[in-house]
């Protein structure tokens, strides 16, 4: 059989009498079926037929026509050769009944797949002969540049996964490529097999062009093995229908119905990305890589069978890999226990676990060893998945722990389990309380940001009373996979409780944080359970970014309503809050703080501007009030009075702290202008004093009055301050008091 990484001169003879009865007889129309060569010519029109060539190309490529136009300067044959293969793969396309989209990304892929060849030096790409083993594993590398190259021209991930595996095989058996049988994109196949048809119909300086059915009968040959049998039964059919008329037909849509913007709309600047090696070279590093390994590795496939056993994992167990390579993977094999010294279940197996929800799982087990004994070992399982989401596998990593059992691990171990939740081994509550607080003192001293996500499975209850507890935990050990393999250094992801999470975001703004919930939120929705028979759950998030004046308290509930409200406007969604101001007001004077002539208490009156109209800012101001907890004492007209408490935000706060009550009155109003080409605005007009105070109290007091106020001003995104102006007999008293108080109290300085 053909590989078309290889020397076309390699084909084997194949007798022609061994095929099916339909090839014995071919039809007329594939009797007379032209050469694969038959490209839409230019000739009628007089102009040379390179000159058609790059119109076509052109017309079909656009802006990235000039990819086309390298290779071919570098190596005409090549170019012509994704010409035709192009059109063939078109007009089959048009003959299926494809979409337009995809016969778009068919037609694309097909024309540059070889791009990559440009890199090849010319005793390969001009060699008149054979290829040696060497110089085709060059020929491998170049066809993975066509990705890279491709890469920074193009987002678009189907045509990058279409070129990058078409010279993949279908039963797997071509070295460096994971994706096989229906994994392959349908695209990457079907460019396979007209690409291996086009190569074997041609002349080539070592071997004559073979017969339509000879190549008929090599596809046959291969297929099952390098090709996929359908398409290659397909290809027959359609190639018999009558072929150049269709490709005549693609020529004409290129050149007439294509538009410039349909075309261009797939290419645009991509950032660089890091260069891979070729598959048989990169095979030879992981090889080296488990022959050499002390750790015990073990890849399983989705059917359970084991498929690589290495060295590592013999010195561990004593049994050689000949003896459960290709066998179904069973805890049993290893004798694992769990934590306890209970024997493991195939339902508490991390590595069945991976296989199941796609997450990791790292656990602290033992195993029977070599001469029988118990063995502390660390088994890390770690899912093989698709960035479509498709698992492929699970590989075991099995760590020798014995040597590290003493006690100050002992102590480090025990610390983790106290800091993890036993199901999804995520951080628990506990830990997420711990930290929340570090975030928001980072924030506070340092001006570091950061997000918060928290997200519920939706109807959780349902998936538990339908399918049960176990397809529940499932469920939430799913959501926990998507979660941590979204997560980034130095981020913290926590299991909340029941089936809520939570997401620490460091140095990160609400606008990543929201796309990064809607890609986990798809992610997740995209996954199916096997528990679940084949059906996925969805889960709903709610994100929010720290912002001046916040608290511990404020932002976790103010990411817990846009969580309830993702919840209220139908599940399935994300919903942000939060984040309207910076603290990008306008300074306000230091002489706003005074004292009370009666006591010594401190008080604040501002008069605050926002941008927004009055409705909009009064939600905003419920928003306020429920994530401060605050209870209000009375509602008359514009008019609000009410009560917070304020907590020190910092983790070194004591417990014996106490909170500081504050009123608060709010008087509001809408600023509406003489003319209508400026929006209304909304002002409110502020007080806040502490309800009691004490004298060695009053630098906290004053601390936590001008947090509560910075974060009334980011919750409202108030634009402007005004210091509150008492009447003139007022302040020439409020003077004289300060006078006297100055010099009767040398410590206190009045702000």
């Amino acid at each position: 059989m053909t590989d078309i990484a290889a020397p076309a001169s390699a084909i084997p003879e194949t007798d022609v009498t061994s095929l099916p009865s339909e090839l014995m007889k071919p039809s007329e129309a594939a009797a007379q079926a032209p050469s694969a060569d038959a490209v839409p010519s230019g000739r009628e029109t007089g102009e040379p037929d390179f000159v058609h060539y790059e119109r076509l190309v052109a017309a079909r490529l656009g802006v990235s026509a000039g990819l086309f136009a390298a290779l071919r300067v570098r190596h005409l044959p090549t170019a012509i050769h994704s010409l035709r293969v192009a059109l063939l793969c078109s007009a089959w396309a048009k003959w299926r009944g494809m979409t337009e989209q995809e016969r778009d990304e068919l037609e694309v892929a097909a024309l540059l797949h070889d791009v990559g060849l440009i890199g090849l030096p010319d005793q390969i790409l001009l060699k008149p002969g054979p290829l040696t083993p060497e110089e085709i594993l060059y020929v491998d590398r170049a066809r993975l540049m066509s990705v890279e190259i491709l890469r920074h021209v193009t987002d678009n991930e189907n045509i990058l996964r279409i070129v990058g595996n078409v010279p993949a095989w279908y039963d797997a058996t071509r070295a460096g490529y994971s994706a096989w049988g229906r994994a392959i994109p349908e695209a990457a196949r079907m460019i396979a097999v007209a690409e291996a048809f086009d190569a074997m119909t041609t002349d080539h300086l070592y071997r004559p062009a073979m017969s339509v059915e000879r190549a008929f009968a090599e596809l046959y040959h291969g297929a099952g093995r390098q090709f996929d049998p359908d398409l290659v039964e397909e290809f027959v059919r359609f190639y018999r229908s009558g072929v150049d008329a269709a490709k005549q037909d693609v020529a004409r849509r290129w050149l007439t119905d294509l538009d410039a913007e349909s075309v261009n709309h797939l290419w645009r600047w991509v950032s660089p990305s890091q260069t891979i090696l070729p598959p048989e070279m990169e095979t030879v590093f992981q090889h080296r890589l488990l022959q050499n390994m002390r750790d015990g590795v073990i890849f399983v496939d989705t059917q359970e069978l084991i498929l690589q056993w290495n060295p590592g994992a013999e010195r561990l167990s004593g049994i050689m890999a000949e003896a459960v390579r290709s066998r179904k993977w069973s805890p049993t094999i290893l004798g694992l226990r769990s934590e306890r010294g209970e024997p493991l279940t195939e339902q508490d197996c991390p590595v069945l676990t991976a296989l199941r929800c796609g997450a990791q799982v790292l656990r602290r087990l033992s195993m029977q060893g070599r001469n029988q004994e118990k063995v502390p070992v660390d088994l890390h399982a770690v899912p093989v998945v698709l960035q479509d989401g498709t698992i492929l596998g699970a590989v075991a990593i099995i760590h020798d722990a014995s040597p590290e059992i003493n006690l100050e691990q002992r102590l480090e171990y025990f610390r983790e389990r106290v800091t993890r939740d036993p199901l999804t081994d995520l951080a628990n509550r506990a830990e997420f309380d711990r930290m929340l607080p570090l975030f928001v003192e980072q924030y506070q001293r340092r001006g570091i940001p950061f997000s918060l996500i928290i997200c519920d499975l939706d109807r959780f209850k349902q998936v538990n009373d339908t399918y049960g507890h176990q397809a529940g935990d499932d469920a939430l050990r799913t959501l926990a996979g998507v979660l941590r393999r979204y997560s980034r250094s130095g981020d913290l992801v926590a299991r909340y409780g029941g089936e809520e999470f939570v997401m620490l975001c460091a140095a990160c703004d609400i606008a990543t944080a929201t796309r990064r919930a809607e890609e986990m939120r798809e992610a997740l929705a995209r996954t199916p359970l096997a528990r679940l028979n084949g059906r996925v759950v969805t889960a709903s998030f709610g994100v929010t970014e720290v912002q001046p004046g916040d608290t511990p308290e404020t932002i976790l509930r103010r990411a817990d309503r846009a969580l309830l409200m993702a919840k209220a406007n139908g599940r399935n969604m994300v919903i942000q809050l939060g984040v309207g101001n910076h603290g990008e007001t306008a300074p306000v004077s230091a002489k706003r703080w005074w004292w009370r002539a009666a006591s010594t208490e401190v008080v604040v009156e501002e008069t605050l501007i926002s941008p927004f109209p009055l409705a909009l800012a009064v939600e905003k101001l419920h928003g306020f009030i429920a994530d401060h907890q605050a209870r209000i004492l009375k509602v008359q007209g514009n008019r609000l009075e009410m009560e917070i408490e304020v907590r020190n935000p910092l983790r070194s706060r004591r417990r014996s702290d106490r909170p500081v009550c504050f009123e608060m009155v709010v008087v509001m109003h809408e600023d509406k202008p003489a003319t209508g080409d400026t929006p209304a605005r909304s002002c409110f007009r502020v007080r806040v004093a502490p309800k009691s105070t004490r004298e060695r109290r009053r630098r906290e007091i004053a601390a936590r009055l001008e947090e509560l106020l910075t974060s009334f001003r980011s919750y409202l995104a108030i634009s402007e301050v005004q210091p509150h102006h008492s009447n003139p007999v007022w302040l020439r008293l409020r003077s004289m008091l300060q006078k006297s108080l100055s010099q009767l109290m040398p410590r206190f300085r009045l702000l």
